[in-house]
């Protein structure tokens, strides 16, 4: 009974305290707000990694594999599987209208399939806005003029179909989306975007400007490297293709590297598509004969067709399927897909039960590659753990002065009330009893601190965008420049699993620093304590 009482009367007499309860506060609140924008970081950079993947990948790079229609209709039959879509996935040059030209990465795409799969229709970038973007206070977005409203509709359907109506004849031409860094596009400290108009020197000395935009009438050349059936080179191929729409992930390396194009014209380039196969021989009557007379070639004996290819095809879940579960599923689809067509299709890899019963892909040499999201993304991905970890660590350990502070300010209030300790064992109390008003003592401090620390945590967490602007305009500071981190605004994330654990640490390392004291009062002779001066 007189612990409650000896502990509410030093918390509400005492001022040394409240200095240890601060230092609680401020580092939980720290560590907290840490935790929250680095997992927020995180968790949208990895849902931006999924935005132009879906969940799992199946894929034989460069030469491809065939019959994936077949492959598609089998895993669109199964209940883990929302749908599936066929990618080409190749490198090429893309010279640009202002005449710059950029090494990309190619994928060829069926535009309504790979909405369905990943999240495509949502990174269109030039798109009619009703309100602006958080940070665009003086509505400077070229995409909230209502002036341009029907040129951005024509631009967010173009995107969506990759297509663009020929200005001759009206007719659909195949058209090419580009990641937003790529084209020639400026990007100012509110993340907003404006394109660049570039100037060319005619042959005459005179110089024209270009309005390079892609609701403009652009056009770009797209030269790729077609290998066969074998993985031989074959001669250079081209694409000329209008602008359709610019995306943009939220991953500088895609935004910066990647262009999407309609999957019929990349395959006929790259020879992909369905062809006629030849057996070696010579059909009867095939000598071809010059215009002079001479046999110059055969012609070969014709023994079927060969099926069309494609690099990869990219698998999304249905809702509530972990990808991982979805990876050890698409693989077993794959094996029975595999056998059907042995000897024409890569082979499939292992599937291995662990002992806890889950299962596990294991790829084999000469096996097709299925890998998750996660896989694709795993460098990054795990840097950036790594990296969350190593601060939190470092933040923790700066916390750890809360728990020296707090045995500083309790050695000195046991020095100073050590007469209270010898009357409280004259009259009885236990080493146990007096121990236990110095880690109650603590204990109130931390749930005190860790609860204030966790409320301002989370106003800073939930306000940290507001903190920030205001920290522009008034201070002149912006730590967070989005030309650099490529978010417009600061990712955060409250999660409740963390600010409990957090905050329960905050409360235990005042207990934990109240210890040292609570021995040195339990252990006091009681008239040793009573005659200190």
């Amino acid at each position: 009974m007189y612990q409650a009482l000896l502990t509410r009367r030093y918390l509400t007499s005492k001022i040394m305290p409240l200095l240890a309860s601060l230092a609680v506060v401020l580092c939980t609140a720290m560590v907290l707000i840490v935790w929250s924008v680095m997992g927020g970081f995180l968790v949208k950079l990895m849902n931006s990694g999924r935005a132009l993947v879906g969940d799992v990948v199946v894929a034989w790079p460069n030469t491809g594999f065939a019959h994936y229609d077949d492959l598609i209709g089998r895993f669109e039959r199964d209940p883990m599987i929302a749908a599936a879509t066929p990618v080409i996935e190749t490198y090429g040059l893309l010279s640009l209208p202002s005449g710059r030209t950029e090494y990309v990465v190619v994928k060829g795409i069926e535009p309504a399939g790979y909405a369905a799969v990943t999240g495509y229709d949502s990174t269109l970038w030039w798109r009619p806005l009703d309100e602006p973007t958080p940070k665009d206070k003086d509505r400077r977005d070229e995409r909230l003029d209502p002036r341009l409203r029907s040129v951005m509709e024509r631009a967010i359907q173009n995107g969506r179909s990759l297509t663009r109506a020929d200005p001759a004849t009206g007719r659909p031409l195949p058209a090419i989306a580009m990641g937003i860094e790529i084209g020639d596009n400026y990007r100012d400290p509110t993340g907003i975007y404006f394109p660049l108009r570039s100037h060319r020197v005619r042959s005459d000395g005179t110089s024209e400007v270009l309005d390079v935009r892609p609701i403009s009438e652009g056009v770009v050349k797209l030269n790729v490297l077609p290998l066969d059936s074998r993985g031989r080179v074959l001669d250079m191929a081209s694409l000329t293709l209008p602008i359709a729409n610019e995306f943009k992930t939220g991953m500088f390396e895609v935004d910066n590297r990647t262009v999407l194009v309609p999957i019929g014209p990349l395959q006929e380039r790259l020879q992909m598509g369905e062809a006629l196969r030849a057996d070696g021989s010579t059909s009867p009557g095939g000598t071809i004969v010059d215009d002079q007379g001479r046999e110059r070639l055969t012609r070969p004996s014709i023994s079927g067709r060969e099926p069309a290819r494609v690099t990869a095809v990219f698998v999304r879940a249905t809702p509530a399927v972990l990808s991982s579960d979805l990876r050890w599923r698409v693989a077993e689809i794959y094996a029975g897909f595999a056998a059907d067509h042995a000897g024409v299709v890569p082979q499939a890899p292992l599937i291995s039960v662990r002992p806890d019963g889950t299962r596990e892909v294991v790829p084999m040499q000469g096996s097709i590659l299925v890998r998750t999201w996660e896989d694709l993304n795993a460098t990054f991905i795990n840097a950036v753990k790594k990296e969350t970890g190593l601060v939190l660590f470092i933040f923790s350990f700066i916390s750890l002065t809360a728990v020296f502070l707090v045995l500083a300010i309790f050695w000195a209030m046991v020095s100073e009330k050590t007469k209270d300790v010898g009357v409280l064992r004259s009259m009885g109390a236990s080493r146990t009893g007096v121990a236990a008003v110095w880690l109650a003592y603590g204990l109130a401090i931390g749930v005190v601190g860790s609860s204030l620390g966790g409320l301002l945590a989370y106003a800073v967490v939930t306000n940290i965008n507001a903190i920030h602007d205001w920290m522009g305009t008034a201070l002149k500071i912006q730590i967070w420049d989005p030309r650099i981190y490529y978010f417009t605004e600061i990712p955060s994330r409250v999660e409740w699993d963390k600010a409990v654990m957090v905050m329960s640490g905050g409360a235990l390392s005042s207990v934990a620093g109240a210890l040292l004291p609570a021995l040195r009062a339990a252990f006091l002779h009681p008239v040793a304590a009573l005659r200190f001066e």
